[in-house]
């Protein structure tokens, strides 16, 4: 038993792919800059307006602007050099956070320019979110890719652990302007990792070439009428919209239900990014994507428990104990069904369908942290967070159902 759980021969064999080594090696950078700056721009909007309303705005402009932009997103990864358009999308993303540090450093920063400044980031996204993930399939072998999804999550997620933990220290020995500082080195290192980067040329398009709409269309129809990613998609959209803002609202409920201040929101944040760190590593270590399906349904459960236990106390360590949890089942849920994506979806279609996972996993959390925020402004965060959880149990129900079906009828 204990041999399979050393097992990480899966991980190996991804990373004896240059381009992935390369790419993933510039992520490490990347992603702990972008969680330093996360954790800044939460602490920030919290400091100058004290509102948990603003704080899950700026949030929402970040997000959310993926949900009008990503789809196109989408289809422009599906037409032309996808390395391209994530290599303008990080150089434009460094102009961003110079100009973060540059308002902060010069004490010229209103809750207004952080919204606006958050909302451009969030329009980049749009459209660097789906070119940067269909590169994947294209930086390591089929049997690698997999562990590959998960590989890129554990990144990700090591790097919201680490991140947190950085800027934390950043912020109470230095200020805020240096964190947005840590954020545009990082995506110069990144840069530097795609240019570098030797990617075999895309497939040519045959057939009569569909406008903008009609391939937006087509990417829709596709989505939904497939046998496993339609419903895995509406599970996503579910969870994103009851369960997944509260990490929008973390840095106000970090004050409103533990009172623990800037270092508080690190520990809870880095609690989150364990248990996303442990369930990518258990994700990573797949060859196959058998029984992933029920992993992901299960997924939901976890999170249920997971946001009851984090309103249950005003003990912080409670709180922590409950984002381990949350993390991992967020993860859990994000990877596994991106894995499933990845290993299922058409080729020819892979920004579009990614752009509407990326669109429900991004925009529909800004949107729910915001309905949320202002319940919370006029009734506590407790309500807000309970009944979306109690929602998403429901949900759950439901989506087990649906894997039960689908496993018997296979």
């Amino acid at each position: 038993m204990f041999k399979g759980w050393a097992d990480f021969s899966a991980v190996t064999g991804a990373f004896r792919n240059r381009n992935f080594a390369i790419y993933t090696t510039g992520n490490i950078f990347s992603h702990t800059g972008l969680w330093v700056q996360r954790l800044a721009v939460g602490w920030l909007s919290w400091t100058l307006t004290e509102s948990a309303f603003w704080v899950a705005a700026v949030a929402f402009a970040d997000l959310f602007p993926v949900v009008v932009l990503g789809p196109f997103g989408g289809v422009l990864a599906d037409r032309i050099d996808r390395l391209k358009v994530v290599v303008f999308c990080q150089s434009l993303s460094v102009v961003q956070s110079i100009l973060l540090f540059s308002f902060v450093y010069f004490d010229m920063i209103t809750i207004e320019l952080l919204f606006a400044l958050a909302l451009f980031q969030g329009a980049v996204g749009g459209f660097n979110q789906p070119a940067r993930q269909s590169l994947i399939p294209s930086l390591v072998k089929k049997e690698d890719l997999t562990s590959a999804v998960a590989i890129n999550s554990i990144i990700f997620n090591v790097a919201r652990f680490i991140g947190p933990a950085i800027a934390g220290v950043v912020i109470a020995a230095y200020g805020l302007a240096p964190a947005f500082a840590i954020n545009a080195v990082s995506y110069l290192c990144v840069i530097f990792a795609l240019l570098i980067m030797n990617l075999p040329p895309r497939e040519a398009q045959t057939g009569r070439q569909l406008t903008i709409l009609g391939d937006l269309l087509l990417g829709f129809r596709y989505t939904t009428r497939h046998a496993t990613i339609g419903p895995l998609i509406l599970l996503s959209l579910a969870m994103s919209l009851l369960v997944r803002p509260m990490n929008e609202l973390l840095p106000a409920a970090t004050e409103l239900l533990f009172a623990a201040g800037a270092g508080g929101l690190a520990m809870l944040t880095a609690a989150r990014g364990v248990g996303a760190t442990i369930a990518g590593l258990v994700l990573a270590k797949r060859h196959n994507i058998d029984g992933l399906a029920a992993r992901v349904v299960f997924s939901a459960l976890l999170s249920v428990i997971s946001v009851f236990a984090f309103i249950a106390t005003d003990f912080l360590w409670v709180g922590v104990l409950a984002l381990v949890v949350f993390g991992f089942a967020m993860t859990s849920s994000g990877v596994g069904t991106m894995t499933m994506i990845q290993v299922k979806v058409d080729n020819r279609v892979r920004g579009r369908v990614l752009s509407f996972n990326g669109l429900i996993n991004r925009g529909v959390p800004a949107l729910g942290g915001v309905a949320m925020g202002w319940v919370a402004d006029r009734a506590g965060l407790y309500w807000p967070l309970a009944v979306g959880a109690g929602l998403c149990f429901v949900v759950f129900l439901i989506a087990m159902r649906w894997e039960r079906r689908s496993r018997d009828s296979s």
